[in-house]
């Protein structure tokens, strides 16, 4: 079996240590946006109540369902045409900004559209979570399939799971420090103008508050942060007598 150029060897390494990082914070938001995840954060005992009256139960009635629409084919009028129960309306103060006279629908305009984009940057990222993960997979399969280019593969692991740990270890520390500022910037990076900007009473905000974001935020980074040094760990023990 002829062996692999070099070039080719240098490549997948390269590839292992830019790929890596990425799917494994994508691999933790996808994990993320899960019913499983929203049960645990409702759950918890320290999760703030909403004060416009929806229960955990409304909550995980709800939030599935605008859960599911970011994952289904189905155009925003998946969400548009969603309505509270019978005899349950939006809180008063917000129902200037619900298309219908009596504000029975649970998300007016400015929160469709934002799900809207939602949807777009979501199936961009799950793209690219894909298109990464089988990237390191094929990529560390070719490597260690000839035990020349194994130490290649070391290398790309290692390297990727110290890129990983410096970037998410500045994440999370940055995210702790000051979660507000990090929330800002990021819809500024990923989401146009201002259309991420919500009161207190519109139905997202009540599903998912700031909590749940510094919650989700947190355990992205704390749960690729984990992985990283497992990796990283596993290929420099693991592979050292290979």
């Amino acid at each position: 079996m002829p062996e692999l150029p070099s070039w080719l060897v240098a490549l997948l390494r390269t590839l292992i240590v830019i790929c890596l990082p990425i799917a494994l914070v994508l691999t933790n938001v996808r994990l993320m946006m899960s019913n499983a995840f929203l049960k645990f954060e409702y759950g918890k005992s320290d999760f703030p109540p909403e004060p416009y009256g929806f229960t955990q139960a409304d909550r995980l009635t709800y939030a599935p369902i605008a859960l599911a629409y970011l994952f289904n084919s189905e155009g925003i009028e998946f969400l548009g045409r969603q309505h509270f129960p019978e005899g349950q309306t939006a809180p008063p103060e917000s129902c200037q900004y619900y298309t219908t006279r009596d504000c029975t629908y649970q998300y007016n305009d400015r929160e469709l559209k934002h799900m809207a984009d939602v949807k777009v940057v979501t199936r961009g990222a799950m793209a690219a979570w894909i298109v990464t993960g089988l990237i390191v997979i094929a990529s560390a399969i070719v490597l260690g399939w000839r035990p020349e280019t194994r130490p290649a593969l070391r290398g790309g692991l290692v390297a990727g799971a110290v890129l990983t740990v410096g970037i998410l270890l500045a994440l999370v520390a940055y995210i702790l420090i000051n979660f507000n500022t990090f929330f800002v910037q990021f819809h500024k990076v990923f989401f146009e103008g201002e259309s991420w900007l919500f009161l207190w009473s519109d139905t997202l905000i009540r599903l998912f508050p700031l909590q749940f974001w510094s919650d989700a935020f947190t355990l992205i980074g704390v749960g690729a942060l984990a992985e990283g040094i497992v990796i990283g760990a596993g290929a420099w023990f693991g592979l050292a007598a290979k």
